[in-house]
């Protein structure tokens, strides 16, 4: 296996296939790219944009190219020096009815050969939420008929286009006066709900006969209610806060459902053809996503990583609050995650208030998308209570169960069945503490029966569902957290910085090159609420908090009016209309109004993204915003506001290129920092978008540019992707070199206010990184570069042992001589940011 030393992650689907990657592959090996990351590529929904709702994990795409489209990029990019790491997503499928395994499920119940594939409660029928309104309103009004499946040749009740299989013993009840029709609309009995004994209805007249047939037999709501009724299966309604779907679903989602892989022979089932790929060299690594979903994720990567061998294996989760990668998971590291605090905190700051907001986040997403998940959880502790005789109401165990969530300061905890270790005991004691904190007597009581079924393993061995509690309540907190935005939008109301910024940077990174040197160092890894370059603008809306916040008074005044006139619309709420400005000025393109293409997609983007988020997903404690509509209507007025757009035009640019000097820092930091560098897709030029709204990105030209653009905000772009080019240039020539090493941070005289510096590696060979930080209103006019001013006075400490050794500046040729001090006026000389390499 070949290690990655830079990666490219590219996102499959919605106009790229495996012809055009192998388009790309020139271009990746020109700007130093070692492997190339997939998307998902195992066959998804149709139409489907991201590839994790998968339906059948033994195919990949025909839509992307099929295997063999596969088999041809890996070929190419293995001809020109580079592999491939693809994206899986084990842990669920789509519960759709173009899975053929969900689809078996739903025509033979728990008869199906799938039955055990899935987690599934088969003590209630499966509850299907696909209906506006209730069965009985649906069915008296015709919206569900009796049909044949035109695919499958199955019959089935019929919703919307979508055929949901009847369970063959029913199908005699269905057609009681028309049993004939049975001879050619009864499944096999090959449990697969395969076409009827008697094939397909080839004649047209045959057709004809059996449609009006299923037509007669539609038009007695009372009788589709009795054949809905004898099915394994029931539509539903699908609306919040609904009964439990009666299968585990991802994160709140009805569409995913997860597998049992704890089960040896699902794994193989799910894992054949993956597996196929690397063992055949194909494939070079993997990416497992929503790791903390698992019921058992180090059971599951042993099983993996005996599969595979010695091949790449990242996980998708995002380590908080100091939390270490657990050391006994078979495994090279994360998909980078983290690396968004770890800059976060060194740009600008944290503090009280995002901590606040991460726990009314929980909160609120516990009470809304995941109430079924408390609910299911709330049953199953009140059962292990009543048998144990533990006087505890339902509602005071789901307020305990919802605060111990919200209070784990990490994602989950890995408790298996019957033991738990010492450093989680510790982090759920922590929790409990917490929780107990202003509580109710009674909520408190709860609090400390949920930290024995946790935590106390003699309870977990002998008493009756409290192994399958510790699982259920592990994967809710795991994902509750995985739905917990990260706070770009959030306005940063306290300190610009907190004091130690580089120094927990500093801590955090020393760790990691322990830890795991060979995980992916991502800005904007997968799932990030935003771009890289969009959260680099937003951290400096956090420099000049006063001249933000007097900006944002001039919009709220000159749109108020407006806005009001205008028929059905409503302003922003408080809590809302700072969350708008913000995501204005983080997606605002850096010509401005000059722009105007932009700003209308800017426009579009910003609809989509409340369409989509309805301005909670962002800011959980927010207030209800009324109808998205009426907030659609919001954004047309404030673009259709000249003063407002004049305004904001000339109170941006300051804000633009400190977040551009931003967006450079964090970009060197990620290249020489330790880990792989993760470059996602047309990042390498400018990496502006809001999640779930459009991106912003663009695709990637045909080749590196040569020569070295000017570092200036028009230049931005360009002078990006040359530096990408040539650091991973310089990286490359060496890779068991200096970013291979140790990391050492490097103090700065005025204690890191103005620069974060730090080396890697060891006297014979080493890098040195300087990135400035708070360069609000401190930039050379038209240049992306500190000015002297800014500079004066602040130098950079050389240890004693690289005293005297010639350094070479990897972006403009220099060479100095290291002496006791480097001043940061000679570190940057002109550049945005500066890295040396020994010569």
């Amino acid at each position: 296996m070949t290690r990655p030393s830079s990666i490219y992650r590219l996102s499959f689907r919605n106009g790229m296939d495996f012809g055009r990657a192998r388009k790309l592959v020139p271009y990746l090996q020109h700007l130093g790219i070692s492997h190339l990351h997939a998307s998902p590529v195992m066959a998804a929904v149709k139409g489907s944009s991201h590839g994790r709702d998968v339906i059948d994990p033994t195919v990949v795409d025909p839509v992307l190219g099929g295997l063999d489209g596969l088999r041809r990029l890996a070929g190419d990019l293995k001809a020109n020096g580079l592999g491939l790491i693809l994206d899986i997503v084990p842990n669920h499928v789509a519960a759709s009815l173009e899975n053929p395994w969900w689809h078996s499920v739903l025509t033979w119940g728990a008869e199906s050969p799938f039955s055990g594939h899935f987690d599934i409660d088969w003590s209630e029928k499966l509850a299907l939420p696909v209906l506006d309104r209730d069965f009985a309103a649906e069915a008296a009004e015709g919206g569900i008929r009796l049909a044949l499946d035109p695919e499958r040749d199955v019959l089935a009740l019929c919703h919307r286009g979508a055929f949901y299989p009847l369970h063959p013993e029913t199908c005699r009840q269905a057609l009681e006066t028309h049993e004939d029709l049975l001879v050619i609309t009864a499944p096999a009995t090959a449990f697969e709900g395969a076409p009827g004994s008697g094939g397909p209805l080839a004649r047209m007249d045959e057709q004809e006969i059996v449609a009006r047939m299923l037509a007669e037999i539609s038009r007695d709501p009372r009788r589709i209610a009795a054949i809905h009724e004898a099915q394994p299966w029931r539509l539903v309604e699908r609306k919040a806060g609904r009964p439990p779907a009666g299968y585990r679903r991802l994160a709140g989602s009805a569409d995913l459902v997860g597998l049992r892989l704890d089960d040896a022979r699902v794994f193989d089932d799910s894992h054949r053809l993956i597996v196929d790929l690397v063992r055949e060299g194909t494939v070079d690594g993997l990416a497992i996503l929503n790791i903390d979903g698992f019921a058992d994720p180090h059971a599951y990567l042993e099983r993996l990583r005996a599969a595979v061998g010695p091949a790449y294996l990242i996980v998708d989760k995002r380590l908080s609050g100091g939390e270490r990668l657990a050391a006994d998971w078979p495994v090279h590291g994360t998909t980078g995650g983290e690396i968004v605090d770890a800059l976060a905190g060194m740009l600008a700051g944290g503090g009280p208030r995002a901590e606040t907001m991460r726990e009314a986040c929980k909160r609120h997403i516990l009470m809304t998308e995941l109430e079924s998940e408390t609910a299911q959880l709330t049953l199953l502790a009140k059962a292990i209570a009543d048998r144990s005789d533990a006087d505890l109401s339902r509602s005071s165990l789901t307020e305990a169960i919802r605060a111990m969530i919200v209070a784990l300061p990490v994602a989950r905890t890995y408790a298996t069945a019957v033991h738990i270790s010492e450093h989680d005991r510790a982090l759920i004691a922590t929790a409990r503490q917490h929780a107990q904190e202003g509580n109710r007597p009674e909520v408190r009581e709860a609090i400390d029966f949920v930290w024995e079924l946790l935590a106390d393993d003699r309870v977990a061995r002998t008493l009756a569902g409290c192994a399958e509690f510790r699982v259920r309540f592990q994967q809710l907190s795991g994902c509750v957290a995985a739905r917990v935005p990260d706070d770009a939008l959030l306005p940063h109301d306290a300190e610009p910085s907190l004091p130690d910024g580089p120094a927990t940077f500093h801590a955090s990174m020393r760790a990691r090159a322990e830890a795991m040197p060979h995980g992916l160092s991502a800005i904007a890894p997968f799932g990030a609420a935003c771009g890289g370059d969009t959260r680099a603008r937003l951290h400096a809306l956090a420099e000049a908090p006063d001249l933000w916040h007097s900006a944002t008074g001039r919009w709220s005044a000159l749109s108020a009016g407006m806005i009001g006139d205008m028929p059905g619309r409503i302003a922003p709420q408080p809590g809302i209309e700072p969350l708008l400005y913000n995501a204005i000025a983080a997606i605002w393109p850096i010509a401005g109004l000059q722009d105007s293409a932009a700003i209308r997609s800017l426009a579009a983007d910003l609809k989509v993204l409340i369409g989509r988020e309805g301005w909670t997903g962002a800011c959980c404690d927010a207030p209800d915003t009324g109808p998205t509509p009426a907030l659609a209507g919001v954004i047309e007025a404030l673009f259709g506001n000249d003063a407002f757009l004049r305004d904001l035009d000339e109170t941006l640019p300051p804000f633009i290129d400190a977040g551009l000097m931003n967006a450079l820092a964090q970009t060197l930091i990620k290249l020489t920092m330790p880990g792989v560098p993760n470059i996602r897709q047309g990042s390498e030029h400018g990496d502006f978008f809001l999640r779930r709204a459009g991106r912003r990105g663009v695709m990637p030209p045909s080749r590196v540019r040569p020569e070295k653009p000017p570092a200036t905000r028009a230049g931005f772009a360009s002078y990006k992707q040359w530096m990408v080019a040539t650091v991973l240039a310089t990286r490359a020539k060496d890779l068991d070199g200096p970013f291979a090493g140790p990391y050492l941070p490097l103090g700065v005289s005025d204690g890191g206010a103005q620069a974060l510096a730090f080396l890697r590696g060891a006297p014979q060979a080493f890098a040195i990184t300087v990135a400035p930080r708070h360069t609000f209103g401190k930039t050379q006019p038209g240049a992306l570069q500190l000015t002297e001013d800014a500079m004066r006075g602040v130098s950079i400490t050389i240890p004693d042992r690289f005293h005297g050794r010639t350094v070479r500046s990897v972006l403009d040729d220099r060479r100095l001589v290291l002496a006791g001090d480097m001043p940061l006026t000679e570190a940057l000389a002109g550049e945005p940011v500066a890295l040396f390499t020994s010569a």
